[in-house]
């Protein structure tokens, strides 16, 4: 093998699960955790007659998360009925975004491994409906939970511009936290309110010639762990194959795998379908949706500083490490915590440890951010300025820190109170 070199190509498709209240199409409220088929109506039946209507909300939030990934934003979309047979379709087509996607044409910046930052181009950012849920219980039947069926779904496609598995897990999680950052998403894994599909092959070089092995799709990984070892899987075993039969993406088709989490192994399950296929036309039930610029306007006046930019300023305005500023940035109610800690004086790095070794564990342990906690960013600012100036220690004042959750009080009273003033 030391003749052959090659190189790993990924592109992703991730679909997120908007926080609306409502399903896309219907008024059925979006919950979790309920009695299978609790939360279902006529339109998300698909019962003959009924008659679909857009959740506005649902729009609004995709366009601000098109903005976000430096998408083109379409002030005119349409709606189109993505037509296939699957017992949790209950229509027998799955309403969505063909050729005007509400977003296209942008991109979203990633950290490397190595500190250096990488761009990833978006192709499209549409809204669809998600199907239901296939129930495989004892026996040889499977039953269909049609609750999750008609959720708002944006479904990101990049590029295949990543390289590795490392890389397709940081844009992952990048994503995860804008979509968290800008309040579109819970991004909630074990909800399943992000699902990731990774399309893989790979550029092969060796003495005859360049060849590029068949693309896999591998669908619906719900975690990380899952996403960056089926890349890596993925890899190995289409390297594995082209040494021994020498396929190429001329000689096979596209093919969709599943994900065995045990055996930690990628699974045949069909030959993968063209866009033709789907035989997708506009939907006659659905007006189509345009957007003033003055509209437009006012969801851009919602952006944010994104976490990536907000890690980065971090490190060049505070000195904090690439690690702390990541965690500090991973929830907006933690970083805007810490500047509100620094708005009141506090001192960046001694807040970082205070917020980062204290006040993130107790809040997990709570179930909840930094906001739960019930802290007065001054308290803590003025906790900070104790231990610089030589007050209290770094040890002593965790202790207080802890304490002031518990207790409401001011650190200055605390450290009297339990003997841990320096003398």
């Amino acid at each position: 093998m030391s003749d052959i070199s090659y190189e790993v190509i990924v592109g992703l498709e991730i679909h997120v699960q908007l926080c609306t209240k409502t399903k896309m199409f219907c008024s059925c409220e979006l919950s979790f955790g309920q009695k299978a088929n609790a939360r279902v109506c006529p339109v998300c039946l698909g019962m003959p007659g009924s008659l679909p209507v857009m959740n506005g909300q649902a729009v609004e939030y995709a366009m601000l998360a098109a903005m976000a990934l430096n998408c083109e934003v379409s002030p005119f979309t349409k709606w189109d009925r993505k037509s296939y047979y699957y017992p949790d379709l209950p229509k027998n087509y799955q309403i969505s975004q063909y050729d005007l996607p509400i977003g296209s044409h942008g991109y979203i910046e990633i950290l490397l491994d190595d500190g250096q930052t990488k761009r990833i181009r978006i192709l499209r950012a549409h809204l669809e409906e998600d199907a239901g849920k296939n129930l495989h219980t004892a026996g040889n039947f499977s039953q269909v939970d049609l609750n999750r069926a008609g959720t708002p779904l944006l479904e990101i496609v990049t590029e295949p511009d990543m390289n590795s598995p490392s890389q397709v897990r940081a844009l992952a999680v990048e994503l995860q936290r804008i979509m968290r950052y800008l309040g579109v998403s819970e991004g909630d894994m074990q909800k399943g309110h992000m699902r990731f599909e990774p399309n893989i092959n790979l550029a092969i070089t060796r003495p005859d010639g360049q060849f590029r092995t068949p693309i896999v799709e591998v669908k619906n990984l719900n975690s990380f762990r899952a996403l960056e070892r089926s890349v890596a899987y993925e890899v190995q075993r289409q390297l594995d194959q082209f040494l021994e039969t020498g396929v190429t993406l001329q000689m096979g088709n596209k093919s969709t795998r599943g994900w065995n989490d045990q055996d930690e192994v990628t699974v045949l399950q069909r030959e993968k379908e063209e866009a033709h296929d789907y035989r997708y036309f506009p939907d006659p039930d659905l007006v189509p949706v345009t957007t003033t610029p003055q509209r437009l306007d006012k969801i851009r006046s919602r952006l944010c500083e994104l976490p990536l930019a907000r890690q980065m300023r971090y490190v060049a305005e505070y000195g904090l490490s690439d690690y702390d500023a990541g965690v500090l940035t991973a929830e907006r109610a933690t970083a805007d915590f810490f500047e509100r800690a620094l708005a009141a004086g506090g001192e960046p790095k001694r807040i970082c440890n205070l917020l980062t070794q204290v006040g993130l564990k107790l809040a997990r342990e709570r179930g909840g951010d930094l906001s739960s906690l019930g802290l007065d960013p001054a308290a803590v600012a003025d906790l900070a300025k104790m231990v610089d100036g030589g007050t209290v220690s770094a040890t002593a004042a965790n202790t207080i820190l802890e304490s002031m959750v518990a207790t409401g009080k001011a650190p200055a009273a605390l450290a009297e109170e339990l003997n841990l003033i320096q003398t």
